[in-house]
């Protein structure tokens, strides 16, 4: 796997829930982890960053609402998403940090209705 995989997007209504998945396997000197989502006519945009010694920081805007976690055994970055809003909809991508520099999924696209 050169480049990490996401899953869990959809369309959900506001006040909503999603659980976002990114599979890391196979990419050596993994130093951090990220979610970042790009909205029509926005800037990508960092949500959730998680490094390897745990310590997460996360958007204004999603602080309280979303959570970062990482499976260690499996390389895996999760994205929890609470009392979803309209303004969340993006698409969301992973990204890993490597020495070797920076790895992107293609995104998953996450939509809410109001």
């Amino acid at each position: 796997q050169a480049q990490p995989v996401e899953s869990g997007g959809g369309l959900v209504q506001a006040g909503g829930s999603l659980k976002l998945s990114c599979s890391a396997a196979g990419i050596a000197g993994i130093k951090g982890m990220g979610w970042y989502r790009q909205a029509p006519g926005n800037q990508r945009e960092s949500v959730a960053t998680i490094v390897s010694n745990g310590i997460t920081n996360y958007a204004d805007s999603v602080k309280g609402r979303f959570t970062i976690s990482k499976n260690k055994a499996n390389d895996n970055v999760y994205l929890q998403m609470n009392n979803l809003r309209p303004e969340d909809t993006a698409v969301y991508y992973c990204k890993i940090v490597t020495p070797w520099g920076d790895r992107w999924g293609q995104g998953t696209q996450v939509t809410v209705s109001s």
